[in-house]
């Protein structure tokens, strides 16, 4: 099927930028905001009407997306819904976040990551990487199968990492109902405070799987000579 040409103005903004995006730029490429403004010289809200492309399944990440990004640059990583085409590209139920709510549900997840546990400006182990919270749009399956999408605190890391994730919380609750009364006790007590304490072992562990392939080995050597001595 043949494009419509993005610079036909006859078309809105939103897929004319789409048209753009496949045309010039191409999956997997980079562009800058400067570019994009030249190609639509006079069209304000430029960046909006690009934004809102999201909203149709198009991923274009920023440096909070990707760190190997440049502040004033920008990847379009994967088109989605063919906006130009009859019937596509209508305006989404979902709106913005607010600054407000933006707020409030941070402060509602203890202004840390919900998939992680990192907090805004902590830095991620082992590199000199800073951690940026932001609101992350999670699908989620209900108990009628039906798929919604809620709200949650995520750092850059995870956000991207689950874009194509959709929770399960059935799944979470059958297995809740699996477990005895001591680990239900347990289980309600690091909901109750919304954290678990992990042992030594348990943070040993996850900082040994951190490691590099050679620095574990040394690990297990260790661990090896002591359980021969």
């Amino acid at each position: 099927m043949v494009l419509p040409s993005w610079t036909d103005e006859n078309l809105g903004t939103m897929k004319r930028a789409g048209l753009w995006l496949v045309s010039v730029v191409g999956e997997g490429s980079t562009f800058t905001k400067d570019e994009l403004r030249q190609a639509f010289p006079g069209v304000s809200q430029i960046d909006r009407r690009m934004r809102d492309l999201r909203d149709h399944g198009w991923q274009i990440d920023t440096n909070r997306d990707d760190i190997t990004l440049e502040p004033h640059e920008q990847r379009f990583v994967r088109q989605g819904e063919p906006v130009w085409e009859p019937g596509k590209g209508r305006a989404k139920s979902t709106v913005s976040v607010t600054a407000t709510q933006r707020r409030e549900i941070m402060s509602r997840d203890g202004n840390f990551c919900r998939s992680c546990g990192i907090s805004g400006g902590q830095t991620y182990a082992g590199t000199f990487e800073s951690a940026q919270l932001d609101i992350a749009r999670r699908q989620v399956r209900q108990s009628d199968g039906a798929v919604s999408v809620e709200l949650v605190t995520e750092c850059n890391r995870c956000r991207v990492g689950g874009r194509q994730l959709t929770a399960e919380p059935a799944d979470v609750l059958a297995q809740v109902r699996q477990l005895g009364r001591l680990e239900r006790r347990v289980l309600a007590g690091w909901i109750a405070d919304d954290r678990r304490p992990f042992s030594t072992v348990e943070r040993l562990w996850a900082e040994y799987r951190a490691l590099p392939e050679e620095s574990r080995i040394r690990i297990r050597q260790v661990l090896d000579s002591a359980d021969t001595d």
